[in-house]
């Protein structure tokens, strides 16, 4: 049974930063593509961050240059540390996993954890 258990998300003020952990149980880790992904109330899922099983980075514009995607394999575990934020990162942080090759599309995602909320005050 694979899980994905979020944390690290809290309250925090426009500029500061947070570091985002996904601990993940269940499957040969390594192999898998990690991907961050964030819902504001009443919007639409949106990609974030992708890290591949070769370590391989993709970032959404918006926080290019901002946030860093990282893993480490042996700890099971994805990052997203998030420097600069803006109240516009305001949202449900989710992590989610497919195997190998890493995509922006959610639908492409086979497992998802339940998600730790990001809130950036102005």
């Amino acid at each position: 049974q694979v899980q994905l258990v979020e944390s690290g998300g809290r309250l925090v003020q426009a500029g500061g930063s947070l570091r985002l952990s996904c601990a993940a149980s269940g499957l040969t880790f390594s192999t898998y593509a990690m991907g961050w992904f964030r819902q504001a109330p009443g919007q639409e899922r949106e990609f974030v961050a992708t890290i591949n099983w070769r370590d391989s980075t993709t970032y959404t514009d918006s926080v290019t240059g901002r946030f860093t995607i990282s893993r480490d394999n042996a700890k099971k575990t994805v990052y997203l540390q998030m420097n600069s934020l803006k109240p516009e990162d305001t949202a449900v942080y989710h992590c989610a996993a497919r195997p190998i090759a890493a995509t922006t599309q959610a639908a492409d995602y086979d497992y998802w954890g339940q998600g730790t909320q990001v809130t950036v005050s102005s």
